[in-house]
């Protein structure tokens, strides 16, 4: 069995767990999420802990027990305390906005790009930085990721959007004689 489904997951106080067959739903101050697991894990909860195991004997079948253990841990954590990426926009004239629903992106191209704000989640743009915030730690990875995709940083500049804790390395241009 996976190290992970050896000790039980502790439930924070103000977040409910259910489980009923294999659709699990954690609810939370920050959110709802659920999530159908694969039908060979068991999910139990006792009080305030939840215990995930393999139904049966086949070896194949274990490795979606830590897989489930960690999106348990993932929901839990998310509603309680939000996940959050954050997007740096580097390169003169390249500027964010949101706009009702959607975050428009100046990126030196000839037309604005916009991206529909997924439900569930927050975009907050402050000068050059763009903060994405919600409970599904899934959601606003992929909607980070998209946003990064439109214009990825270029290593001679710098310019385009990268995330805040990446590093662009640097290259250099040509050399004049």
């Amino acid at each position: 069995m996976s190290r992970l489904a050896k000790k039980p997951l502790m439930i924070p106080e103000g977040v409910q767990v259910s489980v009923v067959g294999s659709l699990v739903t954690v609810k939370g101050t920050k959110g709802t999420l659920s999530r159908t697991l694969h039908p060979s894990v068991q999910v139990v909860v006792e009080g305030r802990e939840v215990r995930v195991s393999l139904l049966g004997t086949n070896q194949k079948l274990r490795p979606h027990v830590g897989t489930s253990v960690a999106h348990i841990k993932n929901m839990i954590a998310g509603v309680a305390t939000p996940f959050e990426k954050k997007l740096v926009v580097e390169g003169i004239g390249f500027k964010a906005e949101v706009k009702g629903a959607t975050l428009v992106l100046a990126l030196g191209f000839t037309h604005p790009v916009s991206f529909a704000i997924p439900v569930g989640l927050s975009v907050k743009v402050e000068k050059n930085s763009i903060s994405i915030i919600g409970p599904d730690v899934e959601e606003v990875g992929q909607f980070a990721a998209c946003v990064r995709a439109a214009r990825k940083p270029e290593p001679y500049k710098g310019k385009g959007i990268r995330y805040e804790t990446e590093v662009i390395r640097r290259k250099q241009g040509k050399k004049t004689v």
